[in-house]
């Protein structure tokens, strides 16, 4: 086989062993060119659905611990409504009130332990969070409010003292106000997921079709080779065959 019947050969074996049609710049300059550019854009719509599932992880925590809160609440008010009642005289409101403050040092400690890598999400500490859900980095911004006692304005609710039980309604307002957001906000997430996976999927898509190589056409390519090039070499042995044959008769007419 020819030095370049070689070459060939090992060209086509690269490319099978690969699975590529462009293994190097020397294989189609421009065609590299344009699948790194794919393959940037495909890899930072796969990095922003990865964000964008660990930003919906946060949320999902920041909302459980909501829904704990939104619990006591309930409790709460049921405590309230009931201390409400003048047929309880102070002592027994006292008792009532010892299960609102266990109540709320139970809100306090949702608070404190609705964290996600080390950052707190319902005491107001996590400020404007950035959520990168996009190719170029951007995405969009969320603030996740603030549920700690004396924000929600019931830090010293009191149940035999003077009290309104309009302060554990607005309370509840304020939980499911964050509750709500925070679910709008997992939704427009979900669209994103969504939305990067399908731009994903076409520009790799789009990349295969420039650097995939054809397999079956790649392998008739080759044995095409192969036999071209046994061919070449048949036919040289022929010709020097036939020029010896042709001295042998020359020699022997002389």
């Amino acid at each position: 086989m020819t030095i370049s019947g070689i070459q060939s050969t090992n060209n086509y074996y690269k490319i099978l062993s690969t699975g590529k049609r462009v293994n190097s710049a020397a294989d189609d300059a421009a065609g590299l060119a344009i699948s790194e550019k794919l393959n940037s854009q495909s890899n930072g719509y796969n990095k922003g659905t990865q964000n964008a599932l660990d930003a919906k992880s946060l949320l999902s925590t920041a909302e459980g611990g909501l829904s704990t809160i939104s619990g006591n609440l309930q409790r709460m008010r049921e405590l309230a409504l009931q201390a409400s009642n003048s047929i309880y005289t102070a002592s027994d409101k006292k008792y009532i009130q010892d299960e609102i403050d266990e109540l709320k040092k139970g809100i306090s400690d949702s608070i404190n332990n609705s964290s996600f890598n080390t950052k707190n999400l319902l005491d107001g500490s996590a400020g404007n969070l950035h959520f990168a859900v996009s190719p170029d980095g951007s995405g969009y911004d969320k603030s996740l409010g603030n549920a700690v006692l004396e924000s929600l304005g019931i830090a010293d609710f009191d149940v035999t003292k003077d009290f309104n039980l309009n302060d554990i309604d607005d309370a509840l307002d304020t939980v499911a106000s964050l509750r709500s957001d925070i679910g709008a906000t997992e939704n427009r997430i979900d669209y994103t997921i969504s939305s990067n996976n399908i731009s994903s999927m076409n520009l790799q898509s789009a990349n295969s079709g420039i650097v995939d190589a054809d397999m079956a056409g790649t392998v008739s390519d080759m044995k095409k080779s192969e036999v071209l090039d046994h061919y070449k070499l048949f036919m040289q042995k022929k010709a020097q065959e036939d020029k010896s044959s042709l001295t042998m008769k020359l020699l022997t007419a002389i």
